[in-house]
């Protein structure tokens, strides 16, 4: 059992000989495998994990990195140049852990909503439907641009209302550098 204050989850499980079943159905030529919305990691039926499945959405300023960001978690290319996402882009990605209190595999499917600042601020139904059922919000800032940190409040204010206590707020640093 894990001890008060350490990791829930098992460090370093999944690069072991046990975990390693569990990263090989998430991979493809050791590339991260990209799964259509129907598809999900396969495991043979002696290694069955539940998955436990978390929508979460990422707000920022334009330009902080968060189609980048998405990128990088999910495992696919980061675009070269910046350009707004226009609407919602939803990504996908799976992960596999141990849990350190039951000491059984379970694999964690992220969704990651990732809609465009100025799309958000033009069309009012977009903020809904990226709040609807999440879990958490990621802010982002971007360590090269200090006026998306000082617009940080304002933003979370904007986002959140005051029946959305529930929701986990995330606030995430970057270092994008629009080109």
């Amino acid at each position: 059992m894990a001890a008060p204050g350490g990791p829930a989850l098992e460090p370093g499980w999944l690069l072991s000989p046990d975990g390693r079943p569990y990263l090989d159905s998430i991979l493809r030529k050791n590339q991260r495998r990209v799964f259509a919305l129907l598809e999900h990691p396969a495991l043979p039926p002696a290694l069955a994990a539940p998955t436990i499945t978390y929508k979460l959405f990422v707000s920022g300023k334009s330009g902080v990195g968060k189609t980048a960001l998405v990128a990088t978690l999910v495992g696919t290319p980061v675009p070269p140049i910046h350009h707004e996402t226009l609407g919602i882009e939803v990504s996908t990605v799976y992960w596999p852990a141990k849990v350190r209190a039951t000491n059984r595999p379970i694999i964690f499917q992220l969704h990651f909503w990732d809609c465009g600042d100025g799309a958000l601020r033009k069309f009012e139904y977009l903020l809904p439907s990226c709040k609807e059922e999440a879990d958490a919000v990621l802010f982002l800032f971007s360590f090269t641009d200090r006026s998306s940190f000082e617009e940080l409040p304002a933003q979370m204010s904007r986002v959140l209302g005051p029946d959305e206590e529930k929701l986990l707020r995330v606030v995430v640093g970057t270092k994008f550098t629009p080109l």
